[in-house]
């Protein structure tokens, strides 16, 4: 495992690397559908930045405006967010606050990476861009997966052992489902992918959007 600083290293090369490659998407790119249901390119965007700009009494008041639900919440905040900012503007909050201590409500440093790094795969695999996130860093968060991911996610994995093509990476007992392990990171947060991401049919199908 990875140290506090080399953690808060990688955390802030996700967040520079991203905002590069946002600041290079063509206009009609902000308005593609990701891979985290329901948001475009630019809610995407808007989430990963609210950490940076909302205080914890801001937080706390749009909690209370979501009847204390927080994925609604967050699905507000992302859409007011997304239409309120451009999206050079959403770049530059995460290139700004690259070094910025965010973490989520739980999971520290670790999952604040994790938090980008599945957020940002949600941009690149949905557009078809071939970015590949550092092995140093996907081996922190596959280290991460566990039951717990699983719920959360609401995963359903029974039967199924996810198995890297391109890491010695492994999880869960069963028929092998075969893909990268960014591309496996993904299922295990509840991800579909696009077609030929993933072999192990008829499993694949599972796990394949749109």
């Amino acid at each position: 495992m990875a140290d506090t600083t080399e953690l808060a290293a990688a955390i802030a090369a996700e967040r520079r690397e991203l905002a590069d490659l946002l600041d290079g998407l063509p206009a009609e790119s902000w308005d593609v559908p990701s891979l985290c249901a329901g948001w475009r390119v630019r809610e995407v965007a808007a989430h990963m930045t609210t950490g940076f700009r909302y205080s914890l009494a801001k937080t706390a008041r749009e909690l209370v405006r979501a009847g204390g639900r927080l994925h609604r919440m967050t699905d507000g905040c992302a859409r007011r967010d997304a239409a309120a900012y451009p999206p050079r503007q959403l770049a530059a909050f995460l290139r700004d606050n690259a070094g910025h201590p965010w973490t989520p409500p739980v999971g520290g440093l670790p999952m604040a990476l994790a938090h980008d790094v599945v957020h940002g795969l949600d941009v690149t695999v949905a557009l078809g861009l071939d970015r590949r996130v550092p092995e140093d860093r996907l081996r922190v968060l596959l280290a991460g997966v566990d039951a717990r991911t699983l719920r959360f996610f609401r995963t359903d994995l029974d039967g199924i052992e996810l198995r890297a093509t391109d890491l010695d990476w492994s999880f869960g007992a069963g028929t092998p489902l075969h893909g990268t392990a960014q591309d496996l990171l993904l299922v295990a947060h509840g991800r579909k992918l696009p077609p030929g991401h993933l072999t192990g049919s008829p499993l694949a199908a599972r796990f394949t959007g749109p």
